[in-house]
């Protein structure tokens, strides 16, 4: 169906004044609406051959949401730019699943803020590390236990090694060969792989409720104060590791090349970088996580930085079926990249330690 028609089965008033492509997202296809009481909102087609329970999904989105408006309304924020908020539909639903079986959905447009693709100031990076922080802090005592798992096994790094193992017995495409070195390197690391799995097992690390995709555009960025003022793209929230959403920051937001450089001498860890989402991060967990959470926050960025590398690696030797690629060895580019940020972690391991002790 046309979004211009879905739009008016959503509890909006009158008639659609615009209705344009928004953002920069490549899962869910997202419009602004613009109704002609001047109110705005952001349409979104939901994917579902990636999220393929959409009404679990909305569960999760509605709980969190919901829990959160009701936080910054205590502590005298402003719920309607804090958060997302749901428009339902006319028969009161969180999502629309319409006669072709696609699914919708409406958020509210937030007003004077904008999402960063990159990271333009180191400030940028803080502002989101303290974002991000305080959107674990606020959901400290949420139950993450009720939560769904949107994709399963996300971040069970085990799991992704063992099917990263089978793509390399399978080698369907024969480029294993290859790419013998990248392969020893990711298996010379494999023991690491259930670390933090295992500690949440034994109850050393506590399941939290966690983004899971901590990119710098997804925090909306006010535009007044250049302060981090709300989490968007909800889609991945579910139960999780702090320390994952940490580190996936880190791996893509303190590394000096873009993740799909193909000359890995540009490849470094900055440090500088590292320490002010560090300190943002502790900051604005306002000293929510625990001791043991704190002391593996390395881990948690080596350890997300491996997992990504050894799926563009399983995915290079499969024939690039899951991430888009624009070149022959892309995936492979950014299995480098990946792998070249661990060496280097790995060479300032101590000095990471010491930079987290210095905030905790």
């Amino acid at each position: 169906m046309r979004a211009e028609e879905i739009i008016t089965r959503f509890s909006v008033q009158g008639k659609v004044v615009s209705l344009e492509p928004y953002g920069s997202g490549h899962i869910n296809e997202t419009y602004r609406v613009v109704m002609e009481d001047g109110k705005k909102y952001i349409l979104q087609r939901i994917n579902t051959s990636i999220f393929t329970k959409p009404a679990e999904l909305m569960e999760n989105i509605c709980g969190v949401t919901e829990y959160l408006r009701k936080k910054i309304i205590a502590r005298g924020g402003e719920p309607e730019r804090e958060t997302l908020n749901i428009v339902p539909t006319k028969e009161g639903k969180s999502y629309l699943e319409a006669e072709d079986e696609t699914c919708w959905r409406v958020y509210r447009f937030i007003e004077g803020a904008t999402c960063y693709d990159e990271v333009k100031t180191p400030q940028d990076f803080y502002h989101s590390a303290l974002a991000f922080g305080k959107f674990q802090a606020e959901l400290a005592d949420y139950p993450a236990h009720t939560l769904h798992e949107t994709i399963p096994d996300f971040h069970n790094t085990a799991k992704r090694f063992r099917d990263f193992e089978r793509a390399v017995g399978e080698d369907k495409m024969g480029l294993a060969a290859g790419v013998q070195e990248e392969i020893s390197f990711a298996r010379e690391r494999a023991g690491e792989t259930d670390v933090l799995g295992e500690m949440l097992r034994r109850g050393e690390l506590p399941l939290r409720v966690t983004h899971n995709d901590t990119k710098l555009n997804n925090i909306m960025i006010d535009d007044a104060t250049g302060e981090g003022i709300c989490v968007i793209d909800l889609d991945t929230v579910m139960p999780g590791l702090a320390v994952h959403d940490f580190g996936d920051s880190i791996r893509f937001g303190a590394n000096t090349a873009a993740e799909d450089e193909p000359d890995v001498s540009k490849v470094s860890l900055d440090l500088g970088l590292y320490e002010i989402y560090v300190k943002g991060f502790t900051e604005g967990c306002a000293g929510r996580l625990t001791e043991k959470e704190l002391e593996m926050l390395p881990m948690g960025a080596k350890m997300m930085t491996y997992e990504c590398g050894i799926r563009f690696l399983a995915d290079y030797l499969e024939g690039d079926v899951y991430f888009k690629v624009h070149r022959p060895g892309h995936n492979l580019d950014r299995c480098r990249t990946q792998f070249a940020l661990i060496a280097d972690m790995e060479r300032k391991w101590d000095r990471m330690h010491e930079i987290v002790k210095k905030y905790s």
